[in-house]
């Protein structure tokens, strides 16, 4: 059996798309080891299984802003004609019980793994903003001076006149 791909690299492919983490069709059916045709022909065979919030295609504006993302040839030379399918969490769980491979529920196993961690991941960091806005809060009035200066030293200085750099038409000299 082929070697399946380490979380890490599945987390790579996972894309942010109107708010919803999203894999692409065509990096499913390359870990399945399937075509995408064959896949994409699977998921319109079960449409009922695929509500809009677990599987959508991709507008031609969204496409071509995620090409550069990922190696497509033009449809001139046999490349892609339809703009990819796009699954959310929920759509990878439905697309375990069209693709009863091994391999299938192998990847399925791994791609549910990647998920849970970059929720781990995001839980982790909303914790840690909320403890820096706590911090700030807290010592914001013993610090004000700090950020005054600060502030003070990022400014312009005002009323200078800045002198011309380069040569001048021989006003000055």
């Amino acid at each position: 059996m082929d070697i399946v791909e380490p979380v890490e690299l599945i987390e790579q492919k996972i894309y942010l798309i109107r708010g919803h983490k999203v894999m692409l069709d065509q990096d499913l059916a390359e870990m399945y080891g399937v075509e995408v045709k064959r896949l994409n022909e699977q998921v319109r065979r079960n449409l009922k299984r695929f509500p809009a919030d677990f599987m959508f295609e991709l507008t031609y504006q969204e496409f071509i802003n995620l090409k550069p993302h990922f190696a497509t040839s033009s449809s001139s030379h046999g490349g892609r004609r339809k703009a990819p399918l796009v699954f959310t969490e929920q759509g990878l769980a439905m697309l375990s019980g069209i693709l009863n491979t091994d391999r299938a529920i192998e990847v399925n196993i791994l791609i549910m793994r990647a998920f849970v961690k970059l929720r781990e991941m995001i839980a982790t960091n909303k914790e840690l903003s909320r403890r820096l806005s706590d911090l700030e809060n807290k010592y914001d009035s013993q610090f004000k001076v700090v950020f005054d200066a600060i502030r003070q030293l990022m400014a312009p200085p005002v009323g200078k006149k800045k002198r011309a750099i380069g040569f001048g038409r021989g006003e000055d000299s």
